[in-house]
């Protein structure tokens, strides 16, 4: 659980191609597009507004995947920090969305209805082929999260929001994986509440 007194400034990375098409990305490493470039400027100078010059003294740590990556040193660039001074952490990756990664939303009722039932009927716990499930990311970003023990930024993924705001939030399994996770926003995360920037 997140530490009394620690608070993420969680930023999801910016548009890409494939979530304008609405194509599962999960773990595939897709850039950002210039939508994504604006988004991530603009989440810079949001934070910039609310962080000051304390800004210097977070923490910054991002998914390795370029679109989070790139996301993270467009930020860094409109704090006026050097882009290139954070760290990455493998558990920040996307949800592994195993044989949906690459398909179109709306392609999955034709070419897996199966799969697409059972994820309508149990969002929380359907496990696509090779992927994980949204119980399975909540334990691996529950792991990074009691490690956190001072004020950082982080730029990660959509799935990601999701996770750490149930587990901060300690919300039902069942309303998780339907939360909104806009790219055009700051999410602020401390113990038992959250705010947008």
């Amino acid at each position: 659980m997140l530490k009394p007194g620690v608070i993420l400034y969680f930023v999801r990375h910016g548009e890409t191609d494939w979530n304008a098409a609405k194509r599962y990305q999960g773990q595939r490493d897709i850039p950002l597009n210039a939508t994504g470039r604006a988004q991530a400027a603009r989440n810079g100078r949001a934070l910039a507004a609310a962080l000051g010059e304390s800004a210097h003294a977070l923490d910054y740590v991002a998914s390795p995947l370029k679109r989070a990556c790139e996301t993270m040193e467009i930020v860094r660039r409109e704090l006026g920090l050097a882009p290139s001074g954070y760290h990455n952490d493998d558990r920040l990756k996307e949800m592994h969305y195993g044989h949906w990664e690459g398909q179109l939303w709306d392609d999955l009722p034709a070419t897996d209805p199966e799969g697409f039932a059972a994820r309508k009927a149990d969002a929380w716990s359907w496990q696509p082929h090779g992927g994980e499930s949204y119980g399975q990311l909540s334990r691996r970003i529950a792991c990074w999260l009691q490690e956190i023990s001072r004020d950082s930024v982080v730029v990660a993924h959509g799935g990601v929001s999701r996770a750490l705001r149930g587990l901060v939030l300690r919300l039902p399994e069942a309303e998780i994986p339907f939360l909104a996770v806009p790219q055009d926003k700051v999410l602020v995360i401390e113990t038992g509440r959250i705010g947008w920037l």
